[in-house]
């Protein structure tokens, strides 16, 4: 795998294995819906999907306006969990130390709570410039990573995206950025094959070459 001048990540199944934490909070705004009690498997696929489209599928006759409460009620219960079940998957922090050019996240988390998030597990300091999802459409649209790459002055051509969900990989084909599928990560690897990434990774490290 050749080096690039940028590398754009996302964080949730990529940087950080968040499933636990991230499905204990759905599954706490859920209580007491009519869907109730979902194994972390039911709930992983939904990892980088926005949450009104989660809610949306699981909650098809809810309204709008219902499924705004669930997205505020989540916003509160995950942040306050403090990421205790949260690691940072083997490899990467060796990798965005070693890995040269300049680095942004692309994710569908917030700008501020990605750049927490980032510092508390010690990894902020690789990063250039954290950008998340803010206000604009969430991946597959490519406006995150259009966000990163004119924070940092950057052309696409120059950039690799490394994800670990099909949405990753539609956003990075629409930005005209190069894309790097991660096989640890959430997503059905089925589904990322028909994105037709540039790359494969069984490990972050192998970014290294």
């Amino acid at each position: 795998m050749r080096r690039f001048p940028v590398y754009l990540f996302d964080v949730d199944g990529t940087l950080l294995d968040s499933a636990a934490d991230i499905c204990a909070a759905v599954r706490e705004v859920l209580r007491g819906q009519p869907v109730n009690g979902l194994s972390d498997d039911r709930l992983r696929r939904y990892i980088g999907v926005h949450l009104e489209e989660m809610f949306r599928d699981l909650l098809p006759d809810s309204s709008q306006q219902q499924r705004a409460q669930l997205i505020e009620r989540y916003r509160q219960i995950y942040p306050a969990r403090g990421h205790r079940l949260t690691r940072v998957y083997p490899g990467v922090r060796e990798t965005l130390a070693a890995l040269g050019g300049r680095k942004s996240t692309a994710t569908i988390k917030s700008t501020a709570t990605v750049r927490a998030v980032l510092e508390q597990f010690g990894l902020l300091e690789y990063f250039d410039h954290p950008q998340g999802t803010d206000g604009f459409p969430p991946k597959p649209a490519p406006d995150v990573i259009h966000a990163a790459l004119a924070a940092l002055g950057a052309r696409p051509e120059d950039c690799l995206l490394v994800g670990d969900s099909p949405a990753d990989m539609e956003a990075g084909r629409r930005a005209g950025v190069r894309t790097c599928a991660v096989r640890y990560g959430y997503g059905d690897p089925a589904e990322l094959a028909r994105r037709r990434p540039d790359y494969w990774v069984c490990d972050l490290r192998e970014l290294l070459g």
